[in-house]
């Protein structure tokens, strides 16, 4: 399951405001008709799904709670996905 927290780069506590705020600069960085770059369109799709889950609180509360509930299987490979989103975030390829 895809952290659509990680996807935006905002904190699970993050307000309404600051995830609209957080989507529409990130969907102005990989729009493809702005962005021509290999992956542009799969992370502008990947930022479309995670504000339409997130910016909806029913949708968010459900997301949250599955999250929460799911069962890790493999803790290393996890926290790598973590660290490698953090580093993509900020451009850099691991």
């Amino acid at each position: 399951m895809e952290n659509l927290y990680n996807i935006l780069g905002i904190a699970p506590n993050a307000t309404p405001d600051e995830i609209k705020k957080r989507y529409r600069a990130m969907a102005m960085r990989f729009h493809p008709d702005r962005n021509s770059d290999e992956g542009a369109q799969a992370r502008f799709n990947a930022i479309q799904k995670a504000y339409e889950v997130l910016s909806d609180a029913q949708l968010r509360k459900d997301y949250d709670q599955k999250f929460n509930d799911r069962i890790v299987l493999d803790a290393e490979a996890e926290a790598y996905e973590l660290w490698r989103s953090v580093f993509a975030f900020n451009g850099v390829k691991v």
